[in-house]
């Protein structure tokens, strides 16, 4: 309806900045850890300054390994190589990661550690550190989805012989500054513990969430961060993060406004799908329009109440001429969406809670037609292998209310607790 509060833009109503895009971006398309980490080892190989790196997940695989011995090769070679993790996605191998990394002179930090029993008892640690980024010498970055972990391995169900589906992006002119920014902080942030909140809010005038950042880093370093020149490529794009400064729902409202204008498709696939009223209103209304809406969504199941989580969503969705497929060769850990053919985000936002209000994400958007003709061509591959759902899983009547009701009761609670109010 014509002036509803939800229908207006998140910057219309004061909320969160509008995203900016760019020009003269290269942006390349990369396929799982296989596509993505020797162009990551040739990128750190060649870095004559710095580099940067922040992910969840830090395995001691040999793909991990790998990345490893780069960033050791570097900081060897005089490079200010800082690496940060999560204390959660990387708990169990954080010692290892010190004695490979700390020991070599990487400047190691673990974002909200968990290293005391009391720790997990404080609400701030559902809110985690889920970006995949890497930056070098502020010229190319690494954004995506993909963790630093071989893409046959699982954490939770070991090897497999097929790899999962996983996107990250190349990116290679300004917009690699602004993922050397937030690269930055993340790591500032877990070094500097629980005086950030202290000093964000200090920043926090009328300036972009980049301008603070920077003069952050610029007292934290003292010196001046380079600005370097962009390279001749036409490509635009946005770097958008979710975090709990002035962005916390960037990535989400970016998505929706990109739902509603679209006039042809939507294509989404993510592995965690629980999204709030308004991104599921936005998806019905497109269905409505004519707007071919496809979800790809896990067939292969990492975690059973994320799953019941969806498929607790599928009679509405399919009600309303929605489709949902359901990939099956192998565990899907992909992030990305397509718009008509133009619009196309990678990135490592799930559509939940957990990514939409809690933790720390980071997505690339691009305004393209090769690069969504690219990532669309890649998407139908992986729908071509999975299985269409033409029925309704949820029991019907009285059963099927109450299993919606207790997903949406147990996503409250887990709000709740990590201290998220108001209605999602």
């Amino acid at each position: 309806m014509a002036g509803d509060a939800d229908d207006a833009p998140a910057w219309a109503r004061g909320g969160v900045p509008r995203p900016r895009f760019v020009g003269g971006n290269r942006v390349d398309l990369l396929q799982g850890g296989d596509e993505l980490f020797p162009r990551m080892c040739a990128a750190i190989d060649a870095a004559a300054r710095e580099v940067w790196l922040a992910t969840y997940i830090f395995d001691d695989d040999d793909a991990a390994r790998r990345i490893a011995d780069a960033l050791v090769a570097a900081a060897r070679r005089g490079v200010a190589v800082h690496v940060v993790v999560d204390g959660f996605g990387s708990m169990a191998k954080l010692p290892v990661l010190r004695a490979w990394l700390r020991d070599a002179g990487v400047l190691f930090e673990v974002f909200r550690p968990l290293d005391h029993w009391w720790a997990y008892f404080e609400p701030g640690q559902f809110r985690r550190l889920h970006q995949k980024l890497c930056v070098v010498d502020q010229a190319t970055a690494f954004v995506g989805g993909i963790n630093i972990i071989d893409d046959r391995h699982d954490l939770r169900h070991g090897w497999t012989d097929t790899p999962r589906l996983d996107f990250a992006v190349e990116v290679r002119g300004p917009l690699a500054q602004q993922v050397h920014a937030t690269t930055r902080a993340m790591w500032a942030r877990a070094k500097l513990g629980r005086n950030w909140g202290e000093e964000m809010r200090s920043l926090a005038r009328s300036k972009t969430p980049v301008d603070q950042t920077m003069q952050l880093l610029r007292r934290l370093r003292g010196r001046p961060v380079q600005q370097l020149p962009s390279i001749a490529a036409p490509v635009r794009a946005a770097f958008v993060v979710r975090d709990n400064v002035r962005q916390r729902r960037a990535i989400e409202h970016s998505l929706v406004e990109a739902i509603r204008g679209a006039r042809e498709r939507v294509d989404l696939a993510v592995p965690y799908f629980y999204p709030g009223r308004r991104f599921r209103r936005a998806l019905r209304l497109a269905a409505r329009r004519g707007v071919r809406v496809r979800l790809l969504l896990q067939g292969k199941i990492d975690y059973r109440f994320a799953a019941i989580a969806a498929r607790a969503l599928y009679d509405e969705l399919l009600a309303r001429g929605i489709r949902i497929f359901e990939y099956t060769p192998a565990f899907l850990h992909a992030k990305v969406a397509m718009v008509d053919d133009d619009w196309a985000t990678v990135g490592s936002s799930n559509i939940d809670p957990l990514s939409l209000l809690l933790n720390l994400e980071a997505n690339v958007m691009v305004r393209d037609p090769d690069f969504a003709r690219a990532l669309g061509e890649r998407f139908d591959v992986a729908l071509l292998a999975s299985a269409e759902i033409t029925t309704r899983p949820t029991p019907r009547g009285w059963r099927g209310w109450l299993h919606r009701g207790l997903v949406a009761w147990c996503a409250t609670v887990y709000l709740r607790v990590a201290g998220i109010t108001g209605r999602y």
